[in-house]
């Protein structure tokens, strides 16, 4: 069963805004916080406990920068914690909760809230994967909410622990950059399998068009609109945050965040490019299926003009009339036989003179 593009919220219609109710699928079965905290010199990485979602409200006060991640967003007394600790606004904590937002970036009055979509490749299925991550981003802290467990971002753990010097020395706004990064890169990745699966497509297109292609085509058709429902908000939020004049980002971040965007650009270039080889696509097998069925209706043309002139001497001969000096002829049958044989040996010699043949 083909999944659904549009959903229908969850909330209750006529709700106050602000409401905290979890919109989506429940997507990990045990809600985890792991936080991250660290400078120049040091570092800490802990995993706190949900019911004691409590000690993460310190870290925004401290001089080091501080990862708090959030896998599983079904938990929504933690994600009221959370807001109330580090002041986020009702209608932030309710975006978060409603995981079928547009990529979007509002800026608040000591942090920024991003939101953006993560996509995963199930090569077993051959579809694309997608959840929404929030970001806030604040002056000493950076909270990322997951629908669930798993990431792209274990290359910017694995910078953090290794301790090099620009990730490590540099704020919070580098940190959100490193995210962005991380998913706008997973993208290339995306593109590149589902590439190779189109490239395939085309090869079987070419030899031997089915049913189950034309399915395929469709499939890839719906993967297409899911991609670009992600990427293309996406790159609205990467031009407003390197244009954004704010001082939770720095000037030396915001040339990192235009390089971001320019790759954005670049799948946004590779989706357009994808969509229109599927949309040829389908045109290739509609013409396929058009011109198989034109060589079958024209072989069956063919052999029916060639067997009118037949049937019509063999109606005649098969008549049953007395007077007819050819039914007494004792070379009767096989001079009819050779007339049928010339008669249509004709035809197709000159069906292929015309190349209708």
């Amino acid at each position: 069963m083909p999944r659904k593009l549009i959903r229908k919220p969850a909330k209750k219609i006529g709700a106050s805004p602000g409401t905290l109710v979890h919109t989506g699928a429940k997507k990990t079965e045990q809600a985890r916080i792991r936080v991250i905290d660290y400078s120049a010199e040091k570092l800490s990485e802990v995993e706190i406990p949900i019911a004691e979602v409590g000690k993460c409200c310190p870290l925004r006060q401290t001089d080091s920068v501080s990862w708090v991640n959030v896998d599983g967003l079904h938990e929504v007394n933690v994600i009221e914690t959370l807001g109330g600790c580090y002041g986020l606004h009702p209608l932030v904590m309710e975006d978060i909760l409603s995981t079928e937002q547009r990529p979007k970036v509002e800026a608040y009055e000591d942090y920024l809230f991003i939101v953006m979509r993560m996509l995963h490749f199930d090569a077993d299925k051959n579809e694309i994967k997608s959840e929404q991550v929030s970001l806030i981003l604040g002056p000493t802290y950076v909270i990322s909410f997951q629908e669930r467990e798993g990431d792209v971002f274990d290359g910017v753990r694995e910078r953090i622990r290794s301790g090099r010097k620009r990730i490590r020395a540099s704020g919070p706004d580098y940190l959100a950059y490193a995210l962005l990064d991380a998913v706008v890169d997973s993208y290339f990745h995306i593109l590149e399998k589902i590439g190779d699966q189109v490239e395939l497509l085309e090869n079987e297109l070419v030899t031997d068009p089915t049913p189950a292609t034309l399915q395929k085509i469709h499939e890839f058709k719906r993967e297409m609109i899911l991609l670009r429902k992600s990427i293309w908000p996406l790159r609205e939020v990467l031009s407003s945050l390197h244009r954004e004049e704010s001082a939770l980002i720095r000037e030396a971040t915001g040339v990192f965040l235009r390089d971001v965007y320019d790759h954005t650009i670049q799948v946004v270039d590779t989706v357009e490019t994808l969509r229109d080889i599927i949309g040829g696509q389908l045109d290739l097998y509609l013409s396929s299926i058009s011109n198989r069925m034109n060589e079958v209706m024209k072989v069956l043309t063919i052999m029916a003009t060639i067997f009118i002139p037949l049937t019509f001497v063999a109606g005649i001969y098969g008549m049953n009339f007395e007077f007819m000096p050819e039914l007494k002829w004792k070379w009767s049958y096989p001079v009819f036989w050779l007339v049928i044989c010339l008669m249509g040996g004709a035809m197709v010699v000159f069906f292929k003179k015309k190349k209708w043949l």
